[in-house]
């Protein structure tokens, strides 16, 4: 039938009609050599999906199916799994520098063994599943462990604010705000972690007036609350779960007259345990602390030690409880040592919004005359998620 409709044609419109269908067909086998190859899984029952290997870790696989969407299949499940992008495996025990040459391949999986298939640059070689921390695929094998990402790179946090204001007789407001930073590498979550360094930053400020008709007074008083927290850490994991760190701090304190403490310190780390569901650090390093009171003559220069503890734990409905302690005596004064605590519970609103509630408790064993020795603060607000 085209060959008698291109019979009646002018002799132009031949040869454009010619040169679209010569250009279809081109366009047409460039698209089929160019659509990558899918890589199949084979279950031990004989089921079969199509799609991509996302990557293994531990005794799972994630696998992004064509029907099925990203699923983990246990390697008890999985009778072979051959892909044909290229992935990097990682070994269980081997240091941070030596993994950082492993050359992607393709690789085949079975139950108990991965097969690293022979490129120009790779040899074959098969391992055994129990000595395999991690495949993962070749560009985030590059961006996460063969390059380091800058300064500004891999930040996670949170800024919460809250606010109570009142207007009569009596009048005045408060304000708490903060932000907590938190930037873990490599900044793939299922990676080993090589670094952490986090940043924290509180300030609960208020002020209530109360007139001279009130207060008895030849004018107003006031009274106000000024509480300043700020911190920054950085850990080096030198194990899986221990890890050296370097810590700084500063602290303002007007209920308990503290015009500015200062801390600077190192120790180690341990985290006892790590999972979805919750995570336990304990904490221990020696510093110098510059105890600035509002009476200048009692600033003291103190040698001490911080012992902590950090605890979280994930809840139904995506709640998330947070809870530190630490003391913190002084060496070259035992009647110079503190302590605080904190309690948070973080219930989500939407997307990234989450309700908090917090508490916290500051000891200090040496204020000036007139303070108490303890401070506890309880705030409500709203948390907004960076990322």
């Amino acid at each position: 039938m085209l060959t008698t409709m291109t019979r009646y044609m002018p002799r132009r419109m031949n040869a454009r009609v010619a040169s679209l269908l010569v250009l279809g067909v081109g366009m047409g086998l460039k698209a089929q050599q160019a659509a990558p190859e899918k890589d199949v899984l084979i279950f031990t029952n004989g089921d079969q999906l199509s799609g991509t290997m996302v990557r293994s870790v531990g005794d799972s696989v994630v696998f992004n199916s064509d029907m099925a969407g990203e699923i983990t299949v246990p390697l008890k499940q999985i009778k072979d799994l051959k892909t044909h992008g290229a992935f990097a495996v990682l070994k269980h025990g081997v240091p941070v520098a030596q993994s950082r040459k492993v050359v992607p391949a393709p690789v085949e999986i079975t139950t108990d063994t991965l097969t690293v298939e022979e490129t120009p640059q790779v040899p074959s070689q098969t391992v055994p599943m129990k000595d395999v921390a991690l495949v993962v695929d070749e560009k985030t094998f590059k961006s996460s462990l063969t390059h380091d990402p800058s300064f500004f790179q891999g930040w996670n946090g949170a800024v919460n604010l809250g606010t109570s204001f009142t207007q009569a007789t009596v009048h005045g407001g408060s304000i708490s705000t903060g932000i907590s930073l938190i930037r873990t590498i490599p900044v793939i979550p299922y990676l080993r972690t090589r670094n952490r360094t986090t940043a924290n930053f509180l300030e609960n400020y208020g002020v209530l007036t109360t007139p001279p008709v009130l207060s008895g007074t030849g004018g107003d008083v006031q009274a106000k609350t000024s509480i300043m927290h700020a911190d920054a850490e950085r850990d080096e994991y030198i194990s899986k779960r221990v890890y050296v760190l370097g810590t700084v701090a500063f602290d303002h304190n007007y209920a308990q007259s503290i015009a500015l403490n200062q801390l600077y310190g190192g120790g180690f780390g341990w985290t006892v345990f790590n999972t979805p569901l919750h995570q336990l650090d304990l904490k221990a390093d020696a510093h110098y602390q510059r105890q600035g009171h509002f009476d200048p003559t009692l600033n003291l220069n103190l040698f001490g030690s911080t012992f902590s503890e950090a605890y979280r734990r994930s809840l139904p409905y995506k709640m998330v409880l947070t809870q530190t302690a630490a003391y913190l005596p002084a060496w070259n004064d035992f009647n110079a040592y503190s302590a605080n605590g904190s309690l948070n519970l973080a219930a989500p609103l939407f997307k990234r919004l989450s309700l908090n509630v917090t508490a916290l408790d500051s000891y200090i064993n040496n204020p000036d005359p007139g303070y108490q020795k303890n401070s506890f603060t309880f705030t409500t607000g709203l948390t907004y998620a960076l990322k």
